[in-house]
């Protein structure tokens, strides 16, 4: 719309009058969300939308010029803008126009920063609701995108959804997987119209409920249902569908939307309360397909997947269900996805792909850890409706400089399967810590108790601390007598229980029938402390590659080995010093590419002295170095006790905190590595009776999983090793899951394997 020169004058002179002259700088906007929309739309372009006083409004593209995109796409988290876009490139808007003539000088952070009119003075119509396009690449401090960037203010905004059970058999089912649609709106429930209703919003919902898809409902069963209560003039679901407030009038979604509140949503009718809310209409139903973890546990197994049908994507290093670095599987070898590009669609398809549903945040720059290997993909680009990822559009990582500090991450929504209210903690000294209390159906009766400590170990402690919600297990703990749970729940209910780790809760672990606890009740009731974060230990597979060679080296100059037992047993009956032991050596160099620092789990006062070099040992085995046979028969081993774990290097930028010498602290800051050179005792495997072959080299770190790690399944490297006697070759050295399809090897089975009971 045009105003004339005088037009606008008199506006002008009228404000001043009334006091209401607009100010020339946006005095609030800096708590003020900004947000791309629109069709055609990708989280880096779109309409631009403000919000203010709970309501999205448009910015007119009257003045609007790169410099102004600019702030707006630093304020969005992008590093600059390409251009933009007038006259409502990214279709019209709705509701109010709140900015007109906005006027940036191009180097603000924000648009409260910038000029204009003042909020909701405008000339314009939508036809001229500006858009912008922005550089795809993220701000080095932006860390993600959540679904709660793209919401309104708490109260006043669309931010819940749950699905309300009508029929009998969904009642029974955990998680509930079908029934009535409702919202939180207002901090009220309403349940929404069915009018208009479509599969594309199903999909949203089901995705925010934690399920992959959806499936039709039984309307017509579920329509007989409707009507029978509505003829029912006692009952409250009559009375309450005739008030407007009740319902939601009209959701509209593509299907793509991590939220239903991205969606086209009125909640009222045009005309208000003048016209009914759904004439005629009754509740929307949904019907969700959980992923395979999470189907009832009644159901019938599921049917085992084929090879060419193995997941080629996995998360590593999330401290909850549905999170975690992502994984892709490429030419048989496992490396991450770049952050460039990165945004809630793509990190969807990959929650989808997994059996989880649609993902409330995407994470950038490493946020859970690091990985190790090729970055396999970058500015992945999906729309959402992709089966799996490999679907979706992009280009290799290796062709935009990326780093393993920009691998991109994800948290996926899971269903409620109501396991967090079966377990709490009591005693401790914080909520992170304590008694492990388990509830459980004792006689058909539902009862609190503890659970016997007998082979209670980290992984059941992981488990734990999995179904609290509180990330990684830092300890489990046997003998809890200085702490006191809760009185009415000390009789031990839980017993023998194995976890493989990659249960949702501790009832889904293996347990005796009948409780048996050798301890009895009180001071033996397993307990844990949890941590949010954990270290992550990984071997560099390469330089092993590169040092390993043999050394034939004299008895003369091994009592202090063969003191720490790092020989073979056949050494014992040589004549000492006379002779020697055929070496196989090699340096290690093992990084902690996790989120907090490793470190032994006992403290300083604990350290066993070893006379003979003159050190300390911190944990008394770290790694175990193994020879095998190709069919997994150890004929060789050695092992490596953490008499100096330190940092021997950091990155450029990160400081060592951790040295042995003069009794130091000991450990592994993240992102910094300890090197064990080659030409040090013990770092070493005896051959000396191990005949001319073809074998595997194995190394494990942390064998015993007696410090936590995110991560245990990157803790094995294995080498193929050709030996003929009297020259050593080391080839396709490569960490235990690097090339793995199967992308859940339990941690039994990796026991298992490292045990060699294959």
């Amino acid at each position: 719309m045009m105003w004339s020169p005088s037009a606008t004058l008199s506006l002008f002179l009228l404000l001043l009058l009334l006091g209401h002259v607009p100010p020339s700088r946006l005095q609030s906007l800096g708590t003020k969300k900004l947000r791309l929309v629109g069709p055609g739309s990708k989280p880096e372009e779109g309409r631009l939308e403000v919000l203010h006083q709970g309501q999205w409004g448009t910015v007119c593209d009257d003045d609007f010029a790169l410099q102004e995109a600019t702030v707006a796409c630093r304020q969005l988290g992008f590093q600059s803008a390409l251009t933009w876009a007038h006259s409502a490139k990214y279709g019209q808007g709705e509701g109010p126009i709140w900015l007109d003539n906005v006027r940036c000088v191009g180097t603000e952070s924000t648009l409260d920063q910038c000029g204009s009119n003042g909020w909701g003075v405008s000339d314009c119509s939508h036809s001229e609701d500006v858009g912008v396009v922005c550089h795809p690449q993220r701000q080095s401090g932006y860390l993600s995108e959540k679904v709660s960037n793209a919401l309104g203010p708490q109260g006043q905004r669309l931010d819940e959804v749950r699905l309300k059970p009508i029929l009998a058999s969904t009642k029974r089912h955990s998680p509930v997987t079908e029934g009535a649609v409702e919202v939180r709106y207002e901090g009220h429930w309403r349940q929404v119209c069915d009018q208009g209703w479509t599969m594309n919003n199903s999909r949203v919902v089901c995705g925010m409920l934690g399920f992959p898809s959806q499936v039709p409902a039984n309307s017509h069963y579920y329509r007989k249902v409707w009507n029978l209560k509505m003829k029912d003039p006692k009952s409250r679901l009559n009375s309450l569908a005739s008030k407007n407030s009740f319902w939601i009038y009209r959701v509209n979604c593509l299907g793509t939307e991590p939220h239903l509140a991205n969606c086209q949503v009125q909640v009222a009718p045009g005309r208000g309360k003048l016209q009914p809310a759904c004439p005629g209409g009754m509740h929307a139903v949904v019907s969700c397909v959980p992923g395979p973890n999470f189907h009832p546990l009644k159901t019938k197994p599921q049917r085992k997947a084929s090879r060419s049908e193995e997941l080629k994507v996995r998360l590593r290093s999330g401290a909850q269900v549905g999170e975690g670095r992502v994984e892709v599987l490429v030419n048989r070898q496992w490396g991450t996805v770049c952050d460039h590009g990165w945004n809630l669609i793509s990190a969807s398809v990959v929650c989808r792909q997994l059996g989880f549903g649609s993902a409330r945040e995407a994470l950038f720059g490493a946020q859970l850890g690091q990985g190790l290997g090729p970055i396999h993909l970058s500015e992945v680009r999906c729309r959402g409706y992709e089966r799996i990822l490999s679907d979706c559009l992009a280009l290799e990582g290796s062709q935009n400089g990326c780093q393993h500090g920009n691998d991109a991450a994800v948290r996926c929504n899971i269903p409620d399967m109501g396991f967090q209210n079966q377990v709490r903690l009591a005693g401790g000294r914080s909520p992170e810590e304590g008694v492990v209390e388990v509830q459980v159906e004792v006689n058909g009766v539902l009862h609190w108790g503890t659970v016997c400590s007998d082979h209670w170990g980290l992984t059941e402690a992981m488990v734990a601390c999995r179904q609290l919600g509180l990330g990684f297990a830092n300890f489990a703990i046997k003998d809890t007598w200085y702490w006191q749970g809760t009185p009415e729940a000390r009789e031990v209910v839980m017993s023998g229980v194995r976890c493989s780790g990659t249960e949702l809760a501790l009832q889904q672990c293996q347990r005796h029938g009948p409780v048996h606890c050798s301890h009895g009740t009180g001071r033996f009731s397993a307990g844990v402390a949890c941590m949010n974060s954990a270290p992550d230990l990984v071997m560099n597979a390469q330089l092993v590659q590169e040092t390993a060679y043999l050394e034939d080296r004299p008895l003369s100059l091994l009592y202090c080995a063969h003191e720490e037992k790092c020989l073979s047993e056949s050494a014992d009956h040589m004549d000492w010093p006379y002779g020697h032991r055929r070496l196989l050596r090699f340096s290690s160099q093992i990084y902690n590419l996790g989120r907090a620092d490793f470190r032994p789990k006992t403290g300083r006062h604990s350290w066993i002295w070893h006379q003979c070099h003159r050190h300390y040992h911190s944990i008394e085995v770290f790694t175990h170095y193994d020879l095998l046979t190709i069919n997994g028969s150890k004929v060789a081993e050695g092992h490596k006790a953490s008499f100096c774990l330190e940092d021997t290097n950091c990155p450029t930028g990160l400081q060592r905190r951790y040295a042995c010498a003069n009794f130091g602290e000991q450990g592994v800051t993240v992102g910094c590595w300890d090197t064990y050179r080659h030409d040090i005792d013990c770092q070493w495997v005896d051959i000396t009776d191990v005949g001319p072959g073809d074998y595997i080299f194995q190394v494990v770190v942390n064998p015993t999983n007696e410090v936590a790690e995110s991560d245990f399944s990157n803790n094995m490297m294995r080498c193929r090793c050709k030996y003929d006697g009297q020259r050593v070759w080391l080839h396709n050295c490569h960490t235990g899951d690097s090339y793995r399809a199967n992308t859940e090897l339990s941690l039994e089975q990796e026991q298992r394997l490292r045990n060699n009971l294959i």
